[in-house]
């Protein structure tokens, strides 16, 4: 895998920070091994003689920036620091919603590990959503969770009434897209090694104007 063909934002030898394209697993599956982004990361790194960790996951259908450690070390101390990070998305809805708000439920994980809201044994999920514009019952949100709970958000979004657009799992709102509408755009956090402070934002996605604007 060349690099050029991997988005790569930024690059040392303890962190890889890239873009994940929407529709591709962050890693494999029972039923996918190969098509994915942590099989084209390995591919690329192994040629350079260097490992590759999992330090958090994007959804498949959701795009964005992502980490990678390049050792057992700098995967831990993300990991461990990982609600320090600052993260952001943009993410459509479809349906009345605020013009801003915090979301915040108590989530669950069942043995098929589906999400599912548990007040009494749950883990807090926190969710602050800003809206950006409206254009009729489309809304484009501005989000920074402050918790990783599994599809917190777009469980949250669901929630309270405004699905995020191409979510089949926890909402029907119209496709147009034909895409899930959830890009996490802006990675802010300390190099786990070096202590530098880092920043990473990239574009919403040009089709998420197709609707909003």
């Amino acid at each position: 895998m060349a690099k050029e063909k991997l988005k790569i934002l930024f690059e040392d030898k303890n962190i890889l920070v890239l873009v994940k394209e929407a529709g591709l697993l962050t890693i494999g599956t029972a039923k996918e091994r190969e098509n994915t982004l942590y099989h084209k990361v390995l591919t690329y790194l192994n040629k350079k003689n260097q490992k590759v960790y999992i330090v958090h996951r994007l959804d498949r259908d959701t795009s964005g920036i992502i980490v990678f450690a390049k050792s057992q070390k700098a995967k831990e101390i993300l990991q461990n620091n990982w609600e320090k990070v600052i993260r952001k998305y943009y993410a459509i809805t479809y349906g009345n919603i605020d013009d801003k708000g915090t979301i915040k439920i108590k989530l669950n994980e069942s043995k098929t590990f589906q999400t599912y809201l548990d007040n009494k044994n749950g883990k807090l999920s926190i969710t602050n959503y800003k809206k950006v514009i409206s254009k009729g019952k489309y809304n484009l949100l501005d989000i920074n969770i402050l918790t990783g709970r599994k599809n917190q958000i777009r469980f949250s979004l669901s929630h309270i009434g405004s699905p995020i657009v191409g979510d089949k799992k926890y909402g029907d709102a119209p496709n147009p897209l034909r895409r899930l509408c959830l890009h996490a755009y802006y990675l802010e956090f300390d190099h786990p090694i070096t202590h530098e402070h880092l920043k990473f934002e990239i574009d919403i996605p040009s089709s998420f104007n197709n609707l909003i604007k």
